[in-house]
């Protein structure tokens, strides 16, 4: 089946003026515009694709790679606000529509959001929601402590960053392990240490125990040699004064 807001890979039933014929093993077909078809494309062969709407409503296929797919989370600029509700760039030619009902708050041109994808079963059409936190689910978890995951930046808390964890869960970054910029929409390595009461994830963003030394002694030697052999630091330097040139704890200075 092919399904709207997803990659498949398809193969080349026919290759005609307005584009290339796709279809699946069901017999489903869609239509690969002429734009998007690459060199050397042939009947029977095969190609990755994400399927979308266009602007007339009919069912396409792309190459091109959007910047969010179905069910998932990202940080999208707003491109335009009309009446009905914001547009979003996404990279793809139709732009991405966020009815005013999926703004906890309006929607400004130029600024960027995090929103989520889903489908609209109503009108079969794919829309975003800025109400992240309905999305994020901690009831049961897929990840542990120790774990690596895939860690972005959401929003700012009193305590720190909350973080999108996997693409799934909702987490948070303490201050204390933010050793510089951390912006909204960033995306990082990170490790769940320590999951608490309520299934609340704790993540850092250096490796535990001694890995993260590794890394910040590498990261210091680079920077000494990027400055010729001398930085202006010592065990006397202030905490300030490390983080600010090195981005790192005087904890992990001394130990690195």
């Amino acid at each position: 089946m092919i399904q709207i807001g997803k990659y498949h890979i398809l193969r080349v039933l026919r290759l005609t003026r307005p584009g290339a014929y796709l279809g699946d093993q069901a017999g489903n077909e869609v239509l690969l515009p002429s734009s998007s078809m690459p060199e050397g494309l042939q009947v029977n062969g095969s190609i990755r694709v994400f399927i979308y709407k266009d602007g007339e409503e009919r069912l396409i296929a792309t190459t091109r790679e959007p910047l969010i797919a179905l069910h998932q989370f990202a940080y999208l600029r707003v491109n335009d606000v009309s009446a009905h509700g914001a547009f979003l760039d996404w990279g793809l030619e139709k732009e991405l529509f966020v009815p005013f009902r999926e703004q906890p708050h309006g929607m400004e041109k130029g600024h960027s959001y995090w929103v989520y994808l889903y489908k609209d079963d109503t009108t079969d059409r794919l829309v975003a929601s800025a109400r992240v936190k309905r999305f994020l689910q901690n009831e049961t978890l897929s990840v542990q402590e120790g774990d690596e995951v895939e860690v972005w930046a959401w929003e700012p808390s009193p305590l720190g960053m909350k973080v999108i964890i996997n693409q799934q869960h909702a987490g948070l970054v303490y201050q204390s392990e933010l050793f510089g910029p951390f912006p909204p929409g960033e995306h990082r390595k990170g490790y769940v240490s320590r999951i608490r009461p309520g299934n609340k994830i704790d993540v850092q963003l250096r490796k535990p125990g001694y890995a993260s030394i590794e890394d910040e002694a590498a990261r210091l030697l680079e920077a000494l040699r990027a400055h010729r052999g001398f930085l202006p630091l010592s065990d006397h330097s202030s905490p300030e004064d490390i983080q600010r040139q090195l981005s790192m704890s005087k904890k992990s200075f001394k130990k690195a």
